[in-house]
């Protein structure tokens, strides 16, 4: 089960960082590069539900993020 939660929470860590920076800042960060060409095709209001989903995402990561790490911090006691 440690091995399990370890590897759980070294893949949520990957996921935890690759989300965060598809996030668009206020320099359009990371996303701005990569999906920059099609914001023009789909419009605004796409590109803020897809940063609105990107936040959520990230909210859950985070949390599933903080609970792994409890629970290999439990295991390693």
């Amino acid at each position: 089960m440690e091995i399990a939660a370890k590897i759980a929470l070294a893949m949520v860590s990957v996921a935890l960082i690759v989300v965060v920076l598809l996030q668009s800042g206020r320099s359009a960060g990371l996303s701005g590069a990569i999906g920059g060409g099609a914001e023009h095709l789909v419009g605004k209001a796409k590109a803020r539900g897809i940063d609105a989903l990107l936040h959520r995402i990230t909210i859950a990561l985070a949390v599933l993020f903080f609970i792994l790490t409890l629970l290999v911090g439990f295991f390693v006691r």
